[in-house]
Parts: C-alpha cells; sequence; structure tokens
C-alpha cells in the first residue's frame, strides 16, 4: 500500500476551525484511495483532553472530539507514530485495534545498527571497535544515527577516516543530549579518549 505521511504543519491551523478543516480534507482523500495515513509525532494532534478553563481549552478539545468522531468512522489503515504514547488522549488509544511498543535494541541489534549507519559510508579506521560500543552503549537507533553523523562531522574536520576518539566523543556528547551521565565505567579501555 502507498503510504501517505501526513504533514503536520499544513494541518494545524492557529484559527478556531481551521485545523478540523484540514482534517477532514486529510480523511476525505484518504477514503478514496487505497493507501495508509501516517501522523508522525501523533501526539501533537492526538493529545490528552484538558480541564476547560477558557475558550482556548474548549476549543482545542472540540478538535480532539472531532478527531474521536472522525477516527471511529475512518474505514482506512491510519498509523499513529509517537515516542510520547503517555500524552496521548485515552479515548484515541482505546479505539486502536493495535499497540506495538519498540523496546531498546538488544546488543546484537546495536551491532547491526552500528554496520548499518558507519561501515558502508563512511571511510573508517581499523581501531572502530563496534563491538564495544554496541556492548556498552545502550543506544536506540536513532541515538547511533546520531552519533554517526556527529563522528562524521568531527572526523571530517580533521580530514581524516572516522576514529574511535571520533566514537566517543560523539557519544559523550550524546549522552550530553540526552542528560545522562558520562560513566567511565561505560567507556572502559576507551575512558582516556574523553573530552
Amino acid at each position: 500500500l502507498d503510504l501517505y505521511t501526513v504533514d503536520l504543519a499544513t494541518v494545524i491551523d492557529k484559527y478556531v476551525g481551521e485545523t478540523e478543516k484540514n482534517l477532514e480534507r486529510i480523511f476525505s482523500e484518504a477514503a478514496g484511495i487505497n493507501g495508509v495515513l501516517l501522523f508522525d509525532e501523533a501526539d501533537a494532534i492526538f493529545g490528552k483532553r484538558s480541564e476547560v478553563r477558557d475558550a482556548h481549552d474548549r476549543y482545542a478539545n472540540v478538535e480532539s472530539a472531532y478527531l474521536l468522531q472522525r477516527m471511529e468512522t475512518f474505514d482506512g489503515l491510519a498509523v499513529l507514530a509517537t515516542n510520547l504514547r503517555a500524552n496521548l488522549d485515552d479515548a484515541f488509544t482505546r479505539r486502536l485495534d493495535l499497540v506495538i511498543d519498540f523496546p531498546l535494541p538488544d546488543t546484537a541489534q546495536r551491532r547491526a545498527l552500528w554496520d548499518r549507519c558507519l561501515a558502508p559510508i563512511l571511510p573508517g579506521t581499523t581501531d572502530l571497535d563496534l563491538d564495544f560500543c554496541a556492548e556498552s552503549f545502550e543506544l536506540s537507533g536513532g541515538n547511533i544515527r546520531s552519533v554517526a553523523v556527529t563522528a562524521a562531522y568531527l572526523s571530517a574536520d580533521s580530514g581524516r577516516p572516522v576514529t574511535m576518539a571520533n566514537l566517543i566523543h560523539a557519544i559523550q556528547r550524546e549522552y550530553q543530549k540526552l542528560g545522562r551521565l558520562t560513566l567511565a565505567s561505560e567507556f572502559g579501555p576507551y575512558v582516556s579518549l574523553l573530552v
């Protein structure tokens, strides 16, 4: 089936009622095709309803109520993707046929991700210890990709292939972005490469 990604920037509107009109247009178009609607970062639009304290809250809840009704009558296939499932309204969650959680990859999966992100496109030195990276750093696929990109920039800046020092610095930066502590014990024999 064809996949149609819903661009939230073109859907959400600050004017009352316009978001619902945009969504109606999307659902109507999707009814005539044999495809899948993908709502990425779905928590932005399928978020929890709030207690009504003013007119803004009331209209936000009207938007959620419209979506609940529209999803109920939609015969097609819709995929809601989010990293913040707890932010989805429970009423939406009850209407979902299937909820799939993607756990952090295990060591073997992380090793495959390191290979996929680094090996085929980046020149690397022979000192890259990807087995160590896979075993020592419990990172998601997105984090591993981010580390690979950062390491590539560091190596490009030095004009040399990607080194283990580039990877360690990139992992340290990713830990900082994640708000995780950089523990010397995790970096094992490469602790001396930390900055």
